[in-house]
């Protein structure tokens, strides 16, 4: 797709934003959680969390991790990056990125318990579950800048 090369930074640059808005959610969604755990069920400050919680995966995460998809695959279809799909760097990228879609669901499955009042799981539980993404970020840094294989 070669017309596509005179938007590469502009897809790339967009792919990043998008990215980064998607990580700010998958970020901030559980330390959310760890605070409405911590809170009694039906207290006007758990109703509170409940709206947060859903307007910041609808409104924010869910379009930014749609756009951090279509700017990468679009990047992806560049000429300058055609050459990344066969490095074994790119294929681990790829792995972690699934990691971090299924992390975004299960943050979604979490919400709606949240939302019906069925949360399941104690405070340290969200407490370990924000870790997650940042050690994902960190190995897609990784991998892409320093392309260690």
């Amino acid at each position: 797709m070669d017309w596509l090369s005179g938007f590469y930074p502009w897809l790339k640059a967009l792919h990043i934003i998008s990215v980064v808005a998607w990580m700010a959610g998958l970020l901030y969604l559980p330390r959310l959680f760890v605070y409405h755990a911590a809170t009694t069920v039906g207290s006007t400050q758990a109703e509170t969390f409940k709206v947060m919680e859903r307007r910041l995966l609808r409104g924010i995460m869910n379009p930014a991790m749609i756009a951090a998809y279509i700017f990468g695959i679009f990047t992806l279809l560049t000429p300058e990056m055609i050459d990344n799909w066969r490095s074994s760097w790119f294929h681990a990228k790829v792995v972690l990125i699934v990691l971090l879609t299924i992390y975004h669901h299960a943050l979604a499955r979490w919400r709606k318990a949240f939302a019906t009042d069925a949360n399941k799981h104690p405070v340290g539980f969200y407490r370990l579950m924000n870790e997650v993404p940042t050690v994902i970020l960190v190995g897609i840094v990784i991998l892409v800048v320093v392309k260690p294989f």
